[in-house]
Order: C-alpha cells, then structure tokens, then sequence
C-alpha cells in the first residue's frame, strides 16, 4: 500500500481551483482524512455525480470518473451518483443562460444507459451506485426553506455565470438557485469524505461542506480538475454543442473525431483522458517543441489510446488502419451501409432518409456548407437530384452511403 504522501500525490495530481492556498488546504484535510482512515481502517467515502441530461456519457465525463478510479485503487469507498432530481434543474455552473428542462421520462431513460458505460473506467464490482433522486424527492417545502437559510442570495448572484447574465439584464430564474442546495444536500446524505466536480463546480462542492457542517458531519474534501475542450479545441466538450466524443461510439468515429481536434488542444488530452504517465506525456510534449515528433503521429498515439481504453487493442489497430484507408490513401471503407434507389431522389430528401442527417433543414445546411460528396464531386445545390444508379455518397470525413438501383 502507498504511503499517505504517495496517495496525496496520486489523488492531488492534476487537481486545480484557480487558488493556490484552497490547494494547500484541501491538500492537507484530505491528508489528515487519509490519516484518520488509515487509524480507523474506515475507506474514505468518495463521489461524484452525473446529470443524465442526455443519453451518452462522453469522455470529458471519464476526467473525474478516472480520479475516481485512483481513488478506488487505494481501497476507498466510491459512488457514482446518478443525479435524476438534480438533472429536472441542471447545473448552472458553466451556463451563461438557463438550460432547457428535460422531462422525467427523458431522465429515466437516459440514467439507464449510466451505468453501464461508467463502468468501462470504474470497477464495477467496487461502485456503490445511487440516484439522488432517493433522498432529494422526499424534501418536503420546510426541508427546502431549512437548507436555503444557509446562504444568502449575495452568494449566490456573485458566482462569474449569474453575474453576467445580471450584468447584461438577462435572466436568472430562481429554481437555478435550488442546484447548489440540491447537490449540497447530496454530500449530506451520502455522508461524503470526498466529493469531486469540475472546476466551474467548486461553489456547488463547497455549499456542500457548508451543509454538512451544519448536521453535524465533518466537511468533505473539494476536489476539482480542468474541463476537457471538445473536438473544436476552445468550449468545453459538450453533446448539445456537437463538440463531443461519446465513449459508445464505434473506434473508428472516436478514432476519427480524435484526429479531428487542434494541436494545440493536444496537451489538454493527454493530461486528462490518457493513462499515460507524466513522464511519458512530458516527452511527448518536449518532441512536439523540438519538432522530432510530427503533430499527426502524437495525435494518432492519442487517437489509439482512446479506443484502446473503451473498445481494446484490437479494435483500436483496426481503426487506424481504417482511418488511413479512408482519410489518409482517401480508399473507402471495405463495408458501407446499402441504400436502395427506386427513382431519382431529391438529395435533401435521401440524406434525411438515410439517417445522414437528423432533418431536412440539417440536411439543407450540410450541402450548402460543401460537406456532402456524389462519387468524386461536392455537391452544393440544395435541389440536386440523385440519379438511379449505383454510386457512394459521402457526408463529412467519415460517413458513407452506398447507392444502388
């Protein structure tokens, strides 16, 4: 077993708020929890939640999952919270406007696929999993009233996303307030040595210690960690924002989306969804300065490393190759989905057909912005009309559509 100082050093890698001296505190509370529970043989408690808001986790969801596991390699205790009440809200941590509501029925069905993609990166054997909705829908209105007397509006309009919707006269609607009451109340029940979040989230972590100060418990531990940018390199990743890379997707869409992001955005990868060691990420990063290293083999280092982590070694030799068939030689896929044409089809219509495209107006957009090639031609006109014959359709760098009367 490691010592203290090593697990300190494991569990605070990679670990920022923006403040130096929060680090050196919670660096040395979480030392003397680790030191209570090396004396009491108790594994510390540790969570994080996630708002199933959508069907698909995506990797920038694996940065505190894989803290999470460090924590579970240690032997403690972790518990991955499925937040179906505080998911009918929304974190409003990173949002400069309201989220749209989902409805219930939407939750319901998105939390059902958690889980099981949680556990491509945690020990599903060691996960205590649990909705929130369990403790949070038996609050009554005198509950609600007792946990917001704790805090102050002030405290509230003062966080950097709200103060700027204050500023330019745009909303902020009072049930985003109840979210930090909500996932405080989390830490409370759950009875938290530890909880973990994205930076943007640290107010939300430390309404819980407030909480639980107040029945009574000993103040969890704030761990936050740097957002992961999506595939545009600049906004955090995100599905609403298209930006994202699902831990579900077939290797050869990851592996695709992957090469996809910036050089620039590069380092920000390799540090938070690898295995890599810091040793090995620093002579990455030194042979990208020197120039020893070509930006398109680290990032297909990167690229084959994330579908190993979700879908094995095999798969992952299996996407490269793919990917330089198509992108690289420009060959097509060995296997393309078949489409039958019957009579000549307005191409608006068959891309919306064929599942290319998730509308006609998205449609519409992919043709006018020059992404949608007949055979060895980009076709731009909205009214184009598909022959029948047989021949390859292709939307973007990677989907393709085999056409056959």
């Amino acid at each position: 077993m490691p010592t203290i100082e090593q697990q300190l050093d494991i569990l605070m890698r990679g670990v920022e708020y923006g403040d130096p001296q929060t680090y050196t505190n919670m660096r040395q509370e979480l030392q003397q929890r680790l030191e209570l529970s090396e004396k009491t043989g108790r594994p510390l408690r540790v969570y994080c939640g996630y708002d199933p808001t959508s069907p698909d986790l995506h990797i920038g969801h694996t940065v505190t999952m894989r803290k999470l596991r460090q924590f579970q390699e240690l032997g403690h205790q972790v518990i991955f919270v499925i937040g179906n009440y505080t998911a009918l809200i929304g974190d409003p941590s990173d949002k400069d406007k309201a989220r749209p509501r989902p409805t219930p029925e939407q939750i319901a069905a998105n939390a059902r696929t958690y889980q099981e993609q949680a556990f491509k990166i945690l020990d599903g054997s060691k996960t205590e999993v649990r909705y929130n909705g369990e403790w949070l829908s038996r609050l009554t209105l005198e509950d609600l009233i007792n946990l917001a007397s704790n805090f102050t509006i002030q405290q509230f309009l003062v966080r950097d996303n709200f103060a700027k919707r204050l500023e330019r006269n745009d909303p902020v609607w009072l049930h985003e307030l109840f979210y930090a009451l909500m996932q405080g109340y989390d830490a409370v029940m759950l009875q938290a040595d530890v909880q973990l979040g994205a930076t943007e989230q640290l107010f939300n972590l430390m309404a819980g210690r407030k909480l639980q100060e107040v029945y009574g418990q000993l103040p969890q531990i704030a761990i936050t960690l740097p957002i992961l940018v999506g595939t545009d390199g600049h906004i955090r990743m995100s599905k609403s924002l298209g930006n994202y890379i699902g831990i579900s997707e077939p290797p050869e869409v990851m592996y695709g989306k992957t090469m996809s992001i910036p050089d620039e955005a590069m380092s920000n990868y390799f540090n938070l969804v690898t295995r890599w060691t810091p040793e090995r990420i620093a002579e990455i990063e030194a042979a990208l300065r020197a120039g020893t290293l070509h930006p398109m083999e680290a990032k297909k280092q990167l690229a084959w490393e994330l579908v190993d982590i979700f879908h094995g070694s095999e798969a992952a030799d299996n996407a490269a190759a793919h990917f330089e068939r198509v992108h690289q030689q420009r060959e097509l896929p060995p296997e393309m989905p078949v489409f039958q044409l019957s009579e000549p089809t307005r191409l608006v219509d068959l891309l919306h057909a064929a599942g290319l495209a998730g509308s006609k107006s998205d449609a519409r957009r992919l043709v006018q912005q020059g992404g949608v090639r007949l055979g060895e031609k980009v076709i731009t006109d909205v009214d184009f009309v598909v022959p029948v014959e047989e021949a390859i359709l292709q939307v973007g760098k990677r989907r393709f559509l085999q056409l056959k009367p």
